[in-house]
């Protein structure tokens, strides 16, 4: 590794601590990677304990190890949750603790050749379930980064030059500029503005046509839209995504009619989905087709009585950092921040007025989904249009790309 690229790492890694979940002093700092992003753990670690961290807790997964697991363990295995796992969030929640989850596949089609049921069944529910609780109900400072690896660079560039797709991270985070704190404050309050012009219209749906995709997306009455930046429930205020570029909403997951076709391909546990398409009746996917990777997508479908609802949609034009690079990263933090995005199961409570502190009934009874899984699936780009309709009218909001309410 060369001193450029330590200096880098060691840059961005502050960045995500200070600025990704603005770590206070005396937070408690959890981490979950692959193996292969140790470089960047390390450095986390070192900038974790100079913000103030009394304890930098690292778990480390290895898909090489998780093949095995799909390949040969009995079926009640595949979603098992040791219960220290599951502790170690819940404690997590508990003291309001900062977390960072590392993305970035060392080998990204490892689980090409296997069951895809199983597959899709291959995930710790139980201790999963006790984080997304916790961001659901404002207790964490989170954020989901990348991290480049060789098999990654591999996908993308044809061979394994890490290098270059680090240069790429660093600019899609703005580590590019003389002052990458400053060009996030900036950023963030450009999106902030799009998002005070969407919450000022109170759109009460969506519509995205073109390309094959023709849906509408019915949204909640007391539903905000929000961007860049959240707030833990005690104040401390972080950016879940670095990169990111959307403003997004929870809509009602009831009201969501038609069919959409993903517009890039969707990296979902080891395996590449292609060319998907979803059919939705009264707020449910009620088909599912792909070229490639059909039956990972059904097997999450099933995964719960909601699953099959939609939790978040997302607006992203084509000026965004990640979009303009050209570059299709197979990997859904990069790719939802290159395009307008719907996900598939858990909301976001917060954003709806007066869900703060209800249970799950109470949330489902307003059209506030509640799942254990979040699956987000890109559907927007040149040839999709998108409207906001509010008491029969149309009110364009990209059209070519571009962002064109209040333009």
């Amino acid at each position: 590794m060369t001193e450029e690229l330590e200096r880098l790492i060691d840059d961005y890694a502050q960045l995500l601590v200070r600025v990704g979940v603005n770590l206070q002093e005396g937070q408690l700092l959890l981490i979950d990677a692959d193996v292969e992003h140790a470089p960047l753990v390390a450095a986390l670690a070192r900038a974790g304990y100079a913000a103030g961290a009394p304890w930098v807790d690292v778990y480390f997964s290895d898909p090489r190890v998780k093949r095995e697991l799909i390949r040969q363990a009995p079926e009640e295995s595949l979603s098992h949750s040791p219960a220290w796992h599951v502790q170690r969030n819940t404690e997590a929640v508990e003291s309001e603790a900062a977390y960072i989850s590392i993305t970035g596949d060392s080998a990204p089609t490892i689980f090409a050749d296997l069951d895809p049921r199983r597959v899709g069944e291959a995930r710790m529910k139980e201790a999963s379930n006790a984080r997304r609780a916790g961001i659901a109900d404002q207790r964490l400072s989170w954020l989901v980064a990348g991290c480049p690896t060789r098999g990654w660079a591999q996908q993308l560039f044809g061979e394994p030059d890490v290098e270059r797709l680090w240069r790429e991270i660093a600019r899609t985070v703005r580590l590019d500029t003389p002052d990458p704190e400053q060009a996030w404050r900036e950023h963030a309050q450009q999106l902030q503005n799009r998002v005070a012009s969407l919450n000022e219209r109170r759109f009460d749906a969506l519509r995205f046509h073109g390309g094959g995709t023709d849906l509408t997306v019915r949204l909640l009455p007391g539903s905000r839209w929000e961007g860049s930046t959240e707030k833990t429930r005690s104040g401390i205020e972080f950016i879940p995504n670095m990169p990111t570029e959307e403003v997004f909403t929870t809509p009602d997951f009831r009201g969501t009619e038609g069919t959409v076709r993903s517009t890039l391909p969707l990296a979902l546990g080891g395996v590449i989905v292609r060319d998907l398409e979803l059919r939705f009746e009264d707020g449910k996917i009620v088909e599912v087709k792909a070229s490639e990777g059909a039956d990972v997508v059904r097997t999450q479908l099933a995964s719960d009585d909601q699953a099959p609802y939609l939790g978040e949609v997302a607006l992203v034009d084509g000026r965004s950092r990640v979009g303009e690079s050209g570059i299709v990263f197979y990997n859904t933090l990069y790719d939802e921040n290159a395009a307008c995005h719907i996900a598939y199961g858990q909301s976001y409570p917060f954003v709806v007025e007066g869900a703060a502190g209800l249970g799950v009934e109470e949330h489902l009874a307003m059209g506030v989904n509640r799942s254990t899984i979040h699956t987000d699936l890109m559907i927007g780009g040149p040839d999709v249009e998108v409207d906001g309709l509010k008491d029969g009218e149309v009110v364009p909001l990209l059209r070519d790309n571009e962002w064109r309410l209040d333009a």
